[in-house]
Order: structure tokens, then C-alpha cells, then sequence
């Protein structure tokens, strides 16, 4: 805890009230144990599933399988949306992709077919109005895209429990949502979802406590570390469960199609989890092994061929891509062979006789087999370099680090982290020192995890800040140590300050308690002031002078009132701060006239 004081400057909105001095640690144990089911929604950037249990007994977490309709029988639904030529919800998962895949070509360009829309929310500015783009190029608000996955998930969901519980689930508030989330996606990105979440109705207002935001790696560990080892795919194993050892540290790496998440836990004496670096990672997941996958078959059919099926004909290359999909996470070490569809095969013969694309040097790795493309196993782990060589790298950077010297173990989860290439590669590169396990179902590790986090937000108990965080303020102006072109005086020209101070309020790489509170006491620079506006800015500098500085970002910004006047400038603001969760938390307390506000940072206003 720390506490300063500070003047501050007249610029998160205010979403509504809680009851004075009531900590969201406090609301969140309330939240928990008032509700009858806890739901986890694993909304991934290729797959999405959800698991549910009650929230009295995790002892059986249910899972849900799709597909089944279509022949399939799988723990994840893919990633997809189907919205038609008005623009309205069709379908979702399996269903979006085999409506859209049977969709004559004609038809293709009038409807919206969104996938992989996971990854615009890394790695970019997130605004609540930003768009995405359909598979023909049009676009759709964003909000809507993901909002209405969201919503086809609850629903799917709650009927889902209606029929596997003996009671009629009428009331949501009998329920916790929780979402998962990559944990090196910045603070907008998860506040988006917890907007598109209260579009979808899941939740009524945006600090409801019905809903909580878990990072995917922190609940693939969750999982992973009340699981005996041999339940992991490893031949050293045994069956003392991580959790039953404290003190044991291990690197989690979840592997998505999208992104891949890196964090280092160490196991509590109370079984809680504490992190020991700063979640790091990048966009290496599955879906750049599609994409390496796609430029190969760009070189092979060469000539405006593979442009022209693009363009022309997206369902057939929808579904060689699935089929690519299937076998890249793949547990054998064996050459793959693609189907060559109708369309490619026609405009490819327009060429040339089509075994004539594969004799040219670029497409070395490949054989023509009689309608099918044979893709050699030596060819298919040149796909996924980009990965692996991120992977690898990070975290050898991570291992090096002193503190680190204890980690024993790497643990593989995610359903990228099936595939044989991923794992033989990581194995090689660290096995000599580390035990290397991934769960049998590492693609279901991390909605079971979260449904565990759902249960007990405060298992993992501090977590290391990614970034230093601060606050925009003024001080006395000093000409010493202050720039003059920051100097500012006041309107009843009774106070000569510097603006644009930046006043650090956690440090890059600082561990932080879940439970700890930063307190911190604001005063107003004009006496007939009736509100105070607090902007909150990241760098990954250790500290900085000002908020303008090469590095600083503006992160977001919040409105508190302070509707009592009579005090002057002798008014005290009372900002609490929760750096440790996984969304920042603040409470603001206006001490002259008692009014207390639990409050979130508008990172999307920006």
C-alpha cells in the first residue's frame, strides 16, 4: 500500500454506485458464492468452447461437445460467424461454416463470414467502434461481430444447463460468466469484451461482478496444477499432483491459434498460485502455420491461379483449409495429404496439366497424388518455424533470468499445443533440463481452468505488472527541477503549478498482492471545482517525468464528482487503486461529502 498526496487536473466514466468503502475482493467472494452455476466461455481465436460446473462443487466440471450433428465430436466449435446479406445472425461455429461452405459462389459476396476476428483485438488500437472484415472484404462493427458470438454462446449455454439440471435456470443472476482472455492483451482489449459481454446480456452493467475476465494462461495453470502428472502426456511422470508440492515453479505456455501466452507460476503453501514474471508472448500461434501453408500453395499454383480461387471460390478453400487445420495438430510424425477441390483443379488445368505446378524447385516438399496434395513431414515443419523460433526464444530469454532458476517443469496447453512438431520442438530445445508435459486435453485446459477462477478469483494470488502504470497530476511548479513550457497558474492566479506530471503508481515487472489497495489523496487546484478527472498512462520504462515522454500511452481516463463546494481547495479526494486482478479496480471517495464510487477506466475512450 502507499499513500501520497497530490493536486489534480480538470479531463473512467462512472458505470454506477457500490456501497462506500466495499472492496471489490469483498464483492467478488459475494459474487461467487450467490451463484448456482459458474460458466466458462474459452472464446479463442480459431476454437471456442465453454465447461460449467456448480459453483458449490467444482468435482464435476462439464464440458460440452459439437459437431455431433455434422458427423463430428469435438470440445471446441470453430471460431466463425455467419451473418447474412441484412446483415443479421445466421450461424455459429460448425454450423456458420458448413452453411457458408454450401452457399453457391454467386451468393458468397452478399453475406458476412467473419473468422480468426480474435486477433484485431492484439497487438492494434481497440476503440468500441472499430470494425472487422468479412472473408469477401466487406465489414461489420466489431462490437456486433463479437457481441453476437457472444450471445450464441450464452444461449447455447443456458440451455445446455436447463437440460442437464433438474431445476429451470429463469433467473441469470444465478450465474457466473466467466471470459477468457490472452494475457498479453492490453487493458482495452479485455475491457472490450466486457462490453461486447453486456451487448450480448450476459451481464446488465459494466462493472457487474456477474462477470469475470480470466487470463488464458493463469487458467490452463489453474487446471494443470490439481492434475496428478500422469495425466500428462509424459513418460517421467507421476501421480503427486503440482499442487501438493509448494514452492514447485513452472512456465505455462499457452499455445491458440492465434496468440501465444507465457507466465511462470510457483505453487503457494495454500495451493494459490503467485506469478513470478510478467506475461509475455506474441502472434505465434496455429494460424501462422495456415498462413506459411497458404503462401506454399500460392508458389505451386503460380500464374494468377491461386489469386483467381481465392477470389472465386472461398468456400472450397474454407474447407481445405479446415482439413489443413485438422491434421497440422496432428500427434503423428507422417506426411499429409490435402484434398485438391474441383475448382482449383479446373483453373489450374486452364494452365497447364496440373502435375506440371509441382516439378518447379518452389514446390519442393509437395507431390501431385491423383487429386490430392501430398505434403512431406519434413516440408510441414517448415510451416511452423515462425512459431517454434518465437517460442523457443522467449523462453530461453524468460528461463535465463535469475529468478528463474528453480522452474522445473514447461507445461504445453492449448489446442495448438497437440500438434507433434510443437512438441518434439520444444522438447528438444529445453527436455535436457526441464520436464516437458501437456495435459491430454490441453485444448480444454484453459475453460476448465477458468471455471475453477470463477469458483475463487483470489487462487492466484499476485500477479507482476506488465507495464508501469501511473496517473497524469500537477505539482508546485519548481522551476529547478520543472520544464517552463509545463508551467501553469492557477484562475485566482494564487498558485503557480507544472501540468502533465506523470506520477507512477505500480512499476514494469513489480509484483502486486491481489488483496493490496494504493491509496491515494487528490486535492482540487480551484475552489469551485464540482468534479475531478483522473487520466491513467502506461510505459514500459521504469519511470518517467512527464506524460509526453517518447513511450507513454494513454490508457484511459475517469470522472468523479465532487458536488460540495464549500470546503475549497481544502477538499480531499480518496483514490483506491487494485493493480493485482485482472481488470483494474478503483474505488474514488469524495471525503467532504461521503460519496463513494467503484469506478472502471475508459480505455476505450480514447
Amino acid at each position: 500500500m502507499s499513500q501520497s498526496n497530490f493536486s489534480f487536473i480538470p479531463v473512467l466514466l462512472i458505470y454506477s454506485s457500490v456501497a462506500p468503502q466495499l472492496h471489490i475482493s469483498v464483492l467478488l467472494s459475494a459474487m461467487a458464492s450467490k451463484s448456482v452455476f459458474v460458466v466458462a466461455i474459452d472464446f479463442g481465436t480459431s476454437y471456442s468452447g465453454y465447461c460449467f460446473s456448480l459453483a458449490s462443487s467444482t468435482d464435476q466440471i462439464r464440458q460440452v461437445y459439437w459437431g455431433v450433428e455434422h458427423g463430428l465430436k469435438t470440445p471446441k466449435t470453430p471460431t466463425c460467424i455467419l451473418f447474412n446479406q441484412k446483415q443479421e445472425f445466421r450461424k455459429f461455429g460448425y454450423d456458420a461454416l458448413m452453411k457458408y461452405k454450401s452457399l453457391p459462389s454467386s451468393e458468397t459476396d452478399n453475406w458476412y463470414f467473419f473468422q480468426n476476428f480474435k486477433m484485431q483485438l492484439y497487438n492494434t488500437k481497440v476503440t468500441s467502434g472499430m470494425e472487422v472484415e468479412a472473408s469477401n472484404g466487406k465489414t461489420l462493427p466489431a462490437l456486433v461481430v463479437f457481441s453476437e458470438s457472444l450471445r450464441y454462446l450464452k444461449e447455447h449455454a443456458l440451455e445446455t444447463i436447463r437440460e442437464a439440471s433438474f431445476q429451470t435456470v429463469c433467473n441469470q443472476e444465478e450465474i457466473t460468466w466467466v471470459i477468457t482472455v490472452p494475457a498479453i492483451w492490453h487493458a482495452a482489449a479485455r475491457q472490450f469484451m466486457r462490453l461486447a459481454a453486456k451487448k450480448a446480456g450476459l451481464i446488465s452493467d459494466m462493472i457487474s461482478e456477474k462477470l469475470i475476465i480470466a487470463l488464458e494462461p493463469e487458467a490452463a495453470s489453474l487446471w494443470c496444477k490439481q492434475l496428478p502428472q500422469e495425466g500428462f502426456m509424459a513418460t517421467d511422470s507421476d501421480k503427486k499432483k503440482f499442487e501438493e508440492t509448494p514452492g514447485i515453479q513452472y512456465v505455462v505456455v499457452d499455445c491458440g491459434g492465434g496468440t501465444v501466452d507465457i507466465t511462470v507460476h510457483e505453487i503457494q503453501e495454500n495451493h494459490c498460485l503467485k506469478e513470478l514474471h510478467k506475461a509475455a508472448g506474441g502472434g505465434w500461434g496455429g494460424n501462422r502455420v495456415d498462413e506459411n501453408f497458404t503462401y506454399f500453395l500460392k508458389e505451386i499454383f503460380d500464374d494468377g491461379v491461386w489469386d483467381e480461387y481465392v477470389k472465386s471460390h472461398p468456400t472450397e478453400l474454407e474447407q481445405m483449409m479446415y482439413n489443413f487445420g485438422l491434421q497440422k495438430c496432428s500427434a503423428s510424425r507422417e506426411d499429409i495429404y490435402i484434398h485438391c477441390y474441383y475448382n482449383l483443379t479446373k483453373l489450374a488445368a486452364c494452365k497447364k496439366d496440373i502435375s506440371e505446378f509441382f516439378k518447379k524447385s518452389k514446390a519442393k516438399g509437395a507431390v501431385w497424388c491423383d487429386g490430392m496434395i501430398m505434403v512431406t513431414y519434413d516440408k510441414m515443419r517448415t510451416f511452423f518455424d515462425y512459431s517454434i523460433k518465437n517460442i523457443i526464444h522467449t523462453l530461453r530469454e524468460i528461463l535465463s533470468k535469475p529468478g528463474m532458476t528453480k522452474v522445473q517443469y514447461i507445461l504445453l496447453v492449448g489446442g495448438f499445443a497437440s500438434s507433434i512438431i510443437l512438441r518434439d520442438a520444444v522438447s528438444q530445445a529445453f527436455r535436457k533440463k526441464y520436464h516437458i508435459l501437456c495435459p491430454m486435453d490441453a485444448q480444454v485446459a484453459i475453460a476448465k481452468g477458468a471455471v475453477l477462477f470463477g469458483v475463487n478469483p483470489h487462487i492466484v494470488a499476485s500477479r507482476v505488472s506488465a507495464r508501469t502504470y501511473g496517473l497524469r497530476v500537477i505539482h508546485k511548479f519548481d522551476a529547478a527541477i520543472h520544464d517552463v513550457r509545463k508551467r501553469r497558474v492557477s484562475k485566482a492566479g494564487d498558485y503557480i503549478y507544472c501540468t502533465d506530471l506523470f506520477q507512477k503508481l505500480v512499476g514494469i515487472e513489480e509484483s502486486v498482492n491481489i488483496n493490496d489497495v494504493s491509496h491515494y489523496d487528490f486535492y482540487p487546484v480551484e475552489p469551485d471545482q464540482t468534479e475531478a478527472h483522473f487520466s491513467f498512462y502506461c510505459t514500459e520504462k521504469q519511470d518517467a517525468q512527464y506524460v509526453d515522454e517518447e513511450g507513454m500511452e494513454l490508457l484511459g481516463s475517469c470522472t468523479v464528482p465532487m458536488p460540495d463546494t464549500k470546503l475549497g481547495k481544502q477538499r480531499r479526494l480518496q483514490l483506491d487503486i487494485k493493480f493485482g486482478v485482472t481488470e483494474f479496480k478503483a474505488t474514488c471517495t469524495d471525503i467532504t461529502s461521503k460519496q463513494s464510487r467503484a469506478i472502471m477506466i475508459n480505455f476505450l475512450a480514447r
